[in-house]
């Protein structure tokens, strides 16, 4: 199953594969193993691959196509998301003397030209911001997607972790397609602080990362919020006959902004499980039953 993301924007899988921890930042895969996960997760219809140019230290995007030049047929079957704008100091950019953004036209057009190289592709199907910049000029951002885009270089454009008065006033001067936040039983701020509603305004679709709290709820711990969502969703897991990570994942699912979720795991048993929690109908009062355990208290 494919939504498209705006009115006007790409279509992508209602699950979306997170790239961040295929190379250094994690598992380290091969570019034989990285082909084969991608094939893995075509096969179940996960089509959506997100990047963004730091992940490795500049390094995954790379790695990733590699793999895809080794099967040039591929290219043609997936959407490629990458974000661009967070400097980071490492050996790889010895220029960068200090963590900071930069989202001037220059850079974020020397970002696209390297991701286009590093991932051995013609054209990005979603360009993000990756972090809003203090100094960021709408104009001049606007202004450089238009170029790329006319060039043929990047299909859509959006943001990921901006505040809704960021995405409105970037919005104003080019349309969004996106916002990608971090959302999850234990991040509940998009919920409440005006994110979610704003996409649903503006009919665009979210896309969620860290929505398993970066493997949070699979730790032993003894977090008492972790431990309270976890005993409500292990009841709800055996209603459905489902596991933890999908009664959580239908959780997310279940929100009518139709959040994508982002699965950062690099084993295609996992992904196929966040793939099964499209089939679980979760009630309202289920729902709430998990807002309830995070809480800690009943709604007002």
């Amino acid at each position: 199953m494919n939504i498209r993301v705006s009115e006007y924007g790409p279509m992508f899988s209602r699950i979306v594969a997170g790239c961040m921890n295929w190379g250094e930042w994690g598992a380290n895969l091969e570019v034989s193993q990285v082909q084969k996960l991608i094939e893995e997760c075509l096969e179940i219809k996960v089509t959506t691959f997100d990047h963004a140019d730091i992940y490795g230290h500049y390094t995954t995007e790379e790695l990733f196509g590699k793999a895809i030049k080794n099967n040039s047929s591929l290219r043609n079957q997936l959407q490629l998301i990458t974000k661009c704008g967070i400097k980071l100091v490492t050996p790889n950019r010895p220029d960068n003397k200090i963590k900071s953004y930069d989202i001037s036209a220059s850079y974020i057009t020397q970002s696209v030209e390297q991701s286009l190289k590093h991932l051995h592709t013609d054209y990005i199907d979603l360009l993000l911001i990756h972090r809003p910049s203090p100094l960021m000029d709408p104009q001049e951002i606007a202004e450089a997607f238009v170029k790329l885009k006319k060039e043929g270089k990047v299909k859509d454009f959006g943001v990921s972790n901006f505040t809704t008065s960021q995405f409105e006033m970037l919005n104003n001067f080019v349309p969004l397609a996106t916002n990608q936040i971090e959302i999850s039983p234990l991040h509940l701020e998009p919920f409440l602080d005006g994110t979610l509603d704003q996409c649903l305004s503006k009919k665009i679709t979210p896309m969620g990362y860290s929505t398993l709290a970066g493997g949070k709820f699979f730790a032993n711990t003894t977090n008492e919020r972790v431990m309270r969502i976890n005993k409500v969703a292990h009841q709800l897991g055996e209603k459905y006959g489902a596991t933890l990570d999908q009664i959580l994942t239908a959780w997310i699912l279940k929100h009518p902004s139709g959040i994508l979720p982002i699965i950062g795991s690099t084993k295609v048993n996992r992904i196929k499980s966040a793939v099964q929690s499209l089939d679980i109908q979760m009630t309202n009062e289920e729902w709430f039953m998990i807002w309830e355990a995070s809480t800690g208290s009943e709604v007002a």
